[in-house]
């Protein structure tokens, strides 16, 4: 059995685990920075001086220092720290620098909204309602 969830990678409590809730806390933070997510910049390749907690970035190409080897990845400051998820293909982030929607295509970033509207949701039966 897995160690994480599928699409999240939560940590998950397993059978006779000690301290379960640290386990418990760890992935309500990663829900807590992952869904519905905004991103405060998408330039940088450095860790920023004074990071507010829960502030989230995504690595610029050419990561350096700290963040070095974690271009692309989403950059979350908690707990006094920086801690890192790989981001998976169709995450949304809002860029706050751009006011930009940005889609995770696979291997980078896309702007979702090329022409300044989101693109038409495929839907290929009529709805009502």
């Amino acid at each position: 059995m897995s160690e994480t969830t599928p699409n999240l990678a939560l940590p998950l409590i397993v059978a006779a685990q000690a301290q379960k809730h640290v386990t418990h806390n760890e992935a309500l933070a990663l829900i807590d920075a992952l869904l519905q997510m905004a991103v405060e910049s998408m330039a940088l390749a450095a860790p920023p001086a004074s990071p507010a907690e829960g502030a989230r970035y995504v690595v610029a190409p050419g990561a350096t220092g700290a963040w070095a080897g974690r271009s692309g990845q989403i950059a979350i400051f908690s707990g006094g720290a920086f801690v890192f998820q790989t981001p998976r293909p169709g995450f949304l982030v809002y860029n706050r620098a751009t006011s930009k929607l940005m889609l995770f295509g696979g291997t980078d970033w896309q702007d979702a909204a090329p022409g300044g509207e989101p693109p038409p949701f495929p839907i290929s039966e009529v709805r009502i309602g």
